[in-house]
C-alpha cells in the first residue's frame, strides 16, 4: 500500500512537472515566434496604425495607461502568454490568430472570446502589456 500511494504521488509530482514547465517552453516559443514575426513583416507598424485609426481600439488600449502594476496577475508578455495558453490552449490561440489575419473573426468577436474566458484584472494586465508594447 504505501509502494502504490508513493507511485502515485511520484507520478502527480511528474504530471505537475510536465504541465508547468510544458506550458513554459510553449508560451515562451509563442511570444519569440510572434514577436519575430511581427518585427520582421513590418506588421507591428500596421498594428499600431490599426489602433490609432480606430477610436474604439485606442480606448481600450489607453485603458492601460495609468494601472497601477503591483495589483496586476501578471506584467510581461511571456507571463500573460502562459496565462493565455492556460486559458485558452495553443490550439485555440492559433484559430483566433488565423482567423484575425483571413479576415474571417472581428475585432469585436476576438473581444468577446477573451472576455469569456479572462477576469477583469487579466484583461486589464493584457490591456497594460498592449499599451507598453505599441508605445515602446
Amino acid at each position: 500500500m504505501k509502494i502504490l500511494l508513493g507511485f502515485v504521488i511520484v507520478i502527480a509530482g511528474l504530471g505537475y512537472g510536465v504541465y508547468y514547465y510544458g506550458t513554459k517552453i510553449a508560451s515562451d516559443k509563442l511570444v519569440d515566434s510572434v514577436s519575430q514575426e511581427l518585427e520582421s513583416s513590418g506588421e507591428m507598424e500596421n498594428i499600431k496604425q490599426s489602433v490609432e485609426n480606430d477610436p474604439e481600439l485606442k480606448q481600450f488600449v489607453e485603458e492601460g495607461k495609468n494601472v497601477d502594476e503591483s495589483k496586476l496577475p501578471f506584467t510581461t508578455k511571456e507571463e500573460a502568454t502562459r496565462v493565455l495558453v492556460k486559458k485558452f490552449g495553443v490550439n485555440e490561440l492559433q484559430d483566433i490568430q488565423q482567423g484575425v489575419q483571413s479576415g474571417t473573426m472581428t475585432k469585436d468577436e476576438v473581444m468577446q472570446k477573451a472576455q469569456s474566458k479572462l477576469t477583469e484584472e487579466e484583461m486589464l494586465a493584457l490591456k497594460v502589456i498592449v499599451y507598453k508594447e505599441l508605445n515602446k
